[in-house]
């Protein structure tokens, strides 16, 4: 385990919707004792902001002006839970099972294309790991947020797998979901994720890429222990 300040990484882990890179994040922090960040739920915190203040519409366009002009209202922090859990804050106010409906990620990726919402987070995130022994998982930490990291991975799976992966959770969850609805969601993310102007979805040049279709979550943290401990040693 990485405890001296000098040793201690920035971990960037990229990677498609549902892909288990958040799972895998937050196994490593847990191992190694650092602070897990979980981008994604920042930019779900906003889109949830947004539904509620009624700034999307039916069909999915979001009031750009009025949520750039609220963005110094919407304070986002994480919370550790008793049971050593993390739960996303909005202003104050535990949102982690809202922000992972289907409403709220049905229009999460529209509100992340957004410059401004992304210039804003990006400047949270790079504030949250100055003091380094972080690992963060999201669209683009290798890319823009910590292009300097350590070691960077890139999460994949097949389309069908992260849909089942989703539908099972959201089930699990009490959500009345299809799993056509939470495929054709993982679709559309993608696409709208590699074709955003400001910081798309793509894979680091110096990303290690595993595709964790086939893995089990006992599998990929073990791969992910392992890149990381290489790192850690080259270190000392």
């Amino acid at each position: 385990m990485a405890t001296k300040t000098e040793n201690k990484i920035i971990v960037a882990i990229d990677g498609y919707s549902s892909s288990g890179k958040s799972t895998m994040a937050r196994d490593l922090a847990s191992r190694v004792g650092y602070r897990y960040i979980d981008s994604g739920a920042m930019y779900r915190a906003v889109a949830l902001y947004a539904l509620e203040h009624d700034m999307i519409s039916a069909d999915g366009s979001v009031d750009e002006t009025a949520l750039i002009g609220d963005l110094d209202k919407i304070r986002i922090d994480f919370e550790l839970q008793a049971d050593g859990t993390q739960h996303t804050t909005l202003n104050g106010v535990d949102v982690e099972r809202e922000i992972r409906q289907l409403r709220v990620s049905s229009v999460v990726s529209p509100v992340a294309t957004i410059v401004a919402v992304r210039h804003r987070l990006v400047a949270l995130q790079q504030s949250m790991g100055e003091s380094r022994g972080i690992v963060m998982d999201g669209r683009d930490i290798g890319t823009t947020v910590f292009p300097d990291a350590e070691l960077k991975i890139f999460v994949d799976a097949s389309p069908q797998t992260r849909a089942q992966r989703r539908f099972t959770e959201l089930v699990e969850k009490g959500a009345q979901v299809s799993y056509a609805d939470v495929l054709a969601n993982v679709v559309h993310r993608d696409e709208v994720d590699r074709t955003r102007a400001e910081s798309p979805l793509r894979k680091a040049n110096d990303a290690i890429a595993i595709d964790n279709s086939h893995m089990t979550r006992e599998e990929q943290s073990a791969w992910l222990l392992e890149q990381f401990n290489r790192v850690i040693s080259r270190k000392k």
